[in-house]
Formats: C-alpha cells, structure tokens, sequence
C-alpha cells in the first residue's frame, strides 16, 4: 500500500490533531470562541471523512442485518454529536436556550439533505447525463417508511410538545424500516475512492483497522462535540449574528459535508441513483432516530419523563416548516424518479426559506404588515403543504403503490 493510496487518510487525521491538542492540553477557556469553534468543528470534519470511508468498507464484513442499522447509524455520529449534547444541556438547564439550540440543529440538518444534497445531486448528473435521477424499487420503502414518520412529526406542532412517546414512536417506525430491508438478500458494493485502499487488506486486518478508525473517529467527536457547540453560540454572540442560525446551518455543514462530497462524487461518475439513495436513507434515519432521541437524551439528562423538552412556537414552526419540506419530497418520489424541475423546486424553496431573515422586514413593509419574525416560516410551510396535497391527490395510485414498500 503506497503512502499516496493513504494520503487521504493522512490528512483526514491531520484535521482532526488540532483540535485535540487544544482540547487535551489548553482546554479552551482562554481561547478565541471563534478559534476554538473552527479547529474543533475541523476535527470533527475529518472524523467524519474517515467515518464515510470506514462505513462503506464495513459493510464487506459484517453481517448485512447489523450492517444496515449500525453502519447507517455510525456514519451520522457527528450530527447525533452535536445535537445530543445540546439535548443534554437542555435537561440541566431546563430554561436555557439549549432545547432551541437542539431543535435548530436537528431541523436545519434535515432540510440541508433534501433541499442542497437532493437537488444537488439531479442537477450533477443531469448536467453530464441529460436525464432525471430513477431509484431502484427497494428505494420505494425508504420513501413509504420516510411518508410515515413525516405525517407523524406534522402532529407535534398541532399537539405543541416532543414527549417521550413521540420519540418510541419514531423508534418503532425506524426500526420497523430496519427489520423489512435486514431480510433483504444483500447486494455488495464495490467501495470506491479512499475506501477503496481498505478494501484491498486480508480481511482480518481489514476488519481491526475499520474497528480502530471507528474507535478514534468517535472519540474525536465525542471530543469536540462540546466545544464546537458552545464556540459556535460564543462566537455568534460576539459577531452580532444570531447564534440559532450558526446552529441551525453552520454546524450541520460540519458534520455532515463527508456524506454530501461522497454522494455528490457518485452523481458526477454516473451513479446518481446510489447517490440519492444513500441521501435518502440519511434523510430517514436523522427524520426519525435524531428526532426520536431529543425526548430520551432529555428524560435522561433532566432525571425525569415529565415534562417534555421546553419548545416554543418558533421550535414547533421550524419543525412544522421542515415536516412541509419532507412531505413534499416524498409526493415528489412517488413514482421513485426526481427530475431537474423538481430539484430546481426544491432548491429555490429551501434558499427561499434560508435567506427570508434578508428581506423579510423589506416585504412586510412593502406589504404594510407588521413585523412577525415567524411570518415566513409559516407560509412556506403552507407552500409545501399545499404543494404535497396536489402532488398527492393528482398521483393517487402511485401513492397506493407504496404500500409495496412493506414487502421484504
């Protein structure tokens, strides 16, 4: 194995070093919030390539049932990282900011997947191929089990609370996804890029390497999952930008920006169809299992089932905005094909919606409205509400079709 095979690798840990020489040797008291915001974030990026790349060898060697829950449960540690800990410090300090902190991040994660990575990738490969993007069948479970567990989160801003009920809930769905695809005969994938270089080890050293890489990734997030969380609200009060927002979006692109890069590298070489489908179960997982763990992490950190996690209206509009945003895209893949338009669609509907604290006071003037911080929020949740019932009722047989999903 040459040292340009592993230089991927090399850099990837070279990222994470700094972060943990402050952490373990400075701490980060007398540091920059800003500093320590971007070298703990950094770490945490290069954790999450090596993650990216450790899961798709994993799967060669590990049984296919425990590979599709802890594989697709591993490689979105960094996220689960971040919104845990601010969970965790929402229970110990019930009054804080910290719940709204969780549900930002949580909400701005699963709106970056469908309205940046979805669109992304059908217009990639649309831009080389000159054709839509066709999921294979099994996809259309993804798609039936991600409808369920959207029509369900529509009911926590109508009933106004995230209980630990809702959190089984979403538990169940997940794992009744789990239990259909495990039974599935298993279709190997060729690992490609730097999980390629893997791949080629005996299988036995292969396996301890995976294992370590598991082992020092997670420990590197877990690390600076702190730190990072608190930089990045320490640092949006010090820059005067609202720190919901450097939450919400900042952190998400952190974690999350392996996958996006791995996906969008599949599009570009010509399989889009994996690309969107690994997006997809990403969407499903984080849709019910991040959402589902807000409740437990709580209860746990609170010392108690009751109460629930203290949200306000905002906290249930920007989860009502993001269940639109998941409904819509599943009336979109009813018939398992998304096309330039409608990633176009999605697109300009998260941008719409990302840059409204731009011009929102502008329009409501222009309007001869008073100011309503919460305006917006709600009519693009009324777009794509409104948009999915029309999608919905004019393609009803496509949506019976999906009961098919429930077919090991």
């Amino acid at each position: 194995m040459s040292l340009r095979a592993l230089r991927p690798y090399i850099l990837a840990v070279l990222m994470t070093l700094p972060g943990m020489i402050v952490h373990l040797a400075f701490g980060h008291g007398e540091l920059s919030p800003i500093v320590v915001a971007l070298l703990s974030g950094m770490a945490i990026l290069g954790a999450s390539f090596l993650l990216t790349w450790a899961c798709e060898v994993a799967q060669l060697d590990i049984p296919q049932a425990v590979a599709v829950a802890v594989v697709a449960f591993i490689a979105v540690l960094p996220e689960y990282a971040v919104d845990m800990y601010f969970t965790w410090m929402a229970g110990q300090e019930p009054d804080s900011a910290y719940s709204h902190y969780a549900i930002a991040n949580m909400t701005g994660a699963n709106r970056l997947l469908i309205g940046v990575g979805w669109s992304a990738i059908v217009l990639i490969f649309a831009s080389r191929y000159h054709s839509a993007v066709n999921l294979t069948d099994d996809k259309r479970t993804d798609v039936l089990f991600l409808g369920m567990a959207t029509l369900y989160a529509l009911l926590i801003p109508i009933k106004g609370s995230l209980t630990w009920i809702d959190g089984l809930i979403f538990f169940s769905i997940y794992a009744w996804y789990i239990w259909i695809i495990a039974h599935r005969p298993c279709e190997e994938e060729e690992p490609e890029g730097p999980a390629a270089v893997l791949a080629e080890l005996p299988r036995k050293s292969r396996l301890r390497t995976v294992i370590g890489i598991f082992l020092f990734s997670a420990l590197i997030i877990l690390f600076n999952a702190e730190p990072f969380s608190e930089g990045l609200v320490a640092s949006g009060k010090l820059l005067g930008i609202n720190e919901f927002l450097l939450v919400q979006w900042l952190a998400p692109i952190a974690s999350e920006a392996p996958e996006f890069i791995v996906a969008l590298m599949f599009a570009f070489r010509g399989n889009a169809a994996l690309a969107l489908g690994s997006l997809l179960s990403s969407k499903l997982n984080q849709w019910t299992l991040l959402v589902g763990m807000i409740p437990g992490v709580y209860a746990v950190s609170s010392g108690g089932l009751s109460p629930s996690i203290n949200l306000d209206t905002h906290q249930f509009q920007e989860i009502l905005l993001t269940a639109g945003q998941s409904i819509f895209a599943v009336a979109l893949l009813l018939d398992l094909r998304l096309r330039v338009r409608e990633a176009l669609m999605l697109l300009i509907l998260f941008a719409a919606q990302l840059l409204s604290p731009v011009y929102e006071l502008q329009l409501e003037a222009l309007l001869g409205l008073s100011h309503d911080p919460l305006r917006l929020h709600g009519f693009y949740a009324q777009v794509y509400l409104a948009l999915s019932a029309i999608l919905l009722i004019r393609n009803w047989r496509q949506v019976a079709l999906l009961r098919h999903g429930f077919r090991i």
